[in-house]
């Protein structure tokens, strides 16, 4: 495929595009409110793959009631988390490769995440990628997270490089959503979320996995 300009940066997501992350924060959240003899409707959780945490814990009281200690939630959905991570975290098959065609090319880029930096540098270390990305972005960093543009905007302002000339990857609908409102040209790369009409719309292209973004690039 032909990009609608050439692509002078790459801004990663985290969870569920360079690390297989998502059904792991299922399962802690699971965990959470099963504690308290609660249900964690899957489309709940969906719901909330890829917002910030000040969207989720409005997703949670909306869901439970305004009463709803969400913090203590948080806290309990990191602890389980952290159980299940053991240390470790599982790479998304095709990331080293696409990072070797990136460097190849002499490409910067980015992580744009709502996660926060403790996670970015603790996935990274797992797999000595600490000097493969020259920005990180991360939850703390923006006042606006996903869907707002603000995470991706920054990314590539600190980038240096225009946002339209960036080529952004995601998993998630809030993410899409977030980097195409900062005009850059955005894959998906569905992990938990199919791909709906709306992000075939808001897309370049939906890739089955970071190999095909890969040759994507090589072949624009």
């Amino acid at each position: 495929m032909t990009f609608p300009k050439p692509i002078a940066g790459i801004v990663f997501d985290m969870d569920g595009l360079l690390f297989d992350t998502e059904p792991l924060y299922y399962d802690a959240m699971c965990h959470a409110a099963s504690a308290e003899q609660l249900d964690m409707p899957r489309a709940l959780y969906l719901s909330m793959v890829g917002l910030p945490w000040e969207s989720t814990r409005a997703q949670l009281r909306s869901h439970y009631g305004s009463a709803f200690a969400a913090e203590d939630f948080c806290e309990r959905v990191k602890r389980h988390y952290s159980d299940l991570l053991g240390g470790d975290v599982r790479l998304k098959s095709g990331v080293m490769e696409l990072l070797d065609c990136l460097d190849s090319r002499r490409l910067p880029r980015a992580i744009a995440t709502s996660s926060e930096r403790m996670s970015v540098e603790h996935h990274l270390a797992a797999h000595d990628l600490n000097g493969r990305f020259d920005v990180i972005v991360a939850a703390g960093d923006y006042t606006d997270g996903k869907p707002h543009p603000a995470p991706y905007l920054l990314a590539a302002a600190r980038l240096g490089v225009d946002a339209s000339s960036c080529l952004a990857l995601e998993d998630s609908h809030n993410g899409v959503r977030s980097a195409s409102a900062a005009g850059m040209m955005t894959i998906m790369v569905p992990d938990i979320l199919p791909p709906t009409e709306e992000m075939r719309h808001l897309c370049a292209f939906i890739a089955q996995d970071l190999h095909e973004v890969r040759q994507l690039i090589t072949s624009s």
